[in-house]
């Protein structure tokens, strides 16, 4: 595509085929396990585990969106996580993680440790990060953070990280590729569960990760065929067609996220309400500068585990699930799952596409309800 293109045309288009007669908007799946192959081996596709039409197309897509020189698709988004934490990094090698991001990617940093990695954990926003960067060989960034919603500036960190010589990746999962483009800003790699936001629809699971260099995408695309984290051709389908109406749903998520945010700041019964584009948001200043769009989740906490509970129950639109970004509004007590160093009351709120009053009409009410106990 022509870089002139903006965002929505970017995302209807990207990865799609040209307009010969008599062909698709976009192919069907391809379901192959083998690939004739005559001869010596040729081409692009020789065997199902290392390469499928399907994903090409997808990596394509997402790799315009991300503005990456390759693009590797995964069955989920921790196998991409594991491919890049574990695929690029060796023993005696220092890790910078972020110690209040998403507890599966420290999971992986146990695992780093227990290889003879250094693994250091440092707070997503401030400046703690600078001192835990010397000597790193590898920093890994999640912004907006999850659950907290904090976020950093990646720009900065990368021109620090890349001095002392250290690969960067960036888990852009809640900004999407439409919200921020962390190749643009310096990051190495650009990892993102594809069963969020990205897709859409909560019916797919789906990982991808786009590289800055076709040298780093070759190494990361190795790991997925050793380890045979591929993607399904209908999963890969599916993703890329749900490309089409990305902007349109994270426009809507991102708008309705905001107002829910703005409807909490009124409440007594609610505390430290956050969205990064809520002004006076600790992430405001940051996600102002780096961010196009700023998600769809809202943190908020109520004033116990039990308070919360009710609140979650009395909800009619809105689903209690772990999970954001589907057009389907959802949230959860986060403090259920072990690993989320967030009080009791603590909530996640993934807001969907649905009409915005009746959203907030919806939480108000469940919120009365809760507090009258």
């Amino acid at each position: 595509m022509t870089s002139e293109w903006t965002d929505g045309t970017r995302a209807v288009r990207a990865g799609s085929p040209g307009h010969a007669a008599g062909d698709p908007f976009l192919p069907g799946p391809v379901f192959a396990g083998t690939y004739h192959l005559p001869g010596e081996p040729a081409g692009p596709y020789q065997y199902g585990r290392y390469a499928n039409p399907t994903w090409t197309a997808l990596e394509d897509a997402v790799g315009a969106l991300e503005g990456a020189a390759g693009t590797v698709t995964f069955a989920s988004g921790m196998a991409a996580v594991s491919a890049v934490l574990l695929g690029l990094t060796t023993p005696g090698d220092v890790v910078v993680l972020p110690g209040d991001g998403y507890p599966a990617t420290r999971t992986v940093g146990e695992h780093l440790a227990a290889r003879g990695v250094t693994v250091r954990l440092a707070p997503t926003a401030g400046d703690e990060i600078e001192q835990a960067l010397i000597g790193a060989r590898f920093v890994w960034l999640e912004t907006p953070s999850n659950p907290g919603l904090d976020v950093c500036d990646i720009e900065r960190i990368a021109t620090l990280a890349h001095e002392q010589g250290a690969l960067v990746a960036v888990d852009n999962t809640l900004a999407t590729p439409l919200g921020q483009l962390p190749l643009a800003l310096g990051a190495d790699l650009s990892v993102a569960s594809g069963t969020k936001a990205l897709t859409g629809h909560s019916d797919v699971l789906l990982g991808y990760v786009a590289c800055a260099g076709a040298e780093l995408a070759a190494r990361v695309r190795s790991w997925r065929s050793l380890t045979g984290a591929v993607p399904g051709p209908m999963e890969a389908w599916l993703a890329h067609r749900s490309l089409s109406t990305l902007q349109l749903r994270v426009d809507r998520q991102a708008a309705n996220a905001l107002a829910i945010a703005e409807a909490l700041l009124g409440r007594d019964d609610v505390a430290d309400v956050r969205h990064p584009a809520l002004k006076g948001d600790p992430a405001y200043d940051v996600a102002t500068r780096r961010m196009r769009r700023f998600g769809c989740v809202v943190s908020f906490t109520l004033a116990d585990a039990d308070t919360a509970r009710r609140f979650l129950g009395a909800l009619e639109l809105v689903a209690e699930a772990t999970s954001f970004g589907g057009v389907h509004s959802m949230a959860e007590r986060r403090a259920r799952w072990a690993g989320n160093d967030v009080p009791e009351g603590f909530v996640r709120f993934s807001a969907g596409c649905e009409d915005t009053g009746d959203l907030i009409t919806d939480i108000l009410r469940a919120l009365d309800a809760a507090s009258s106990g």
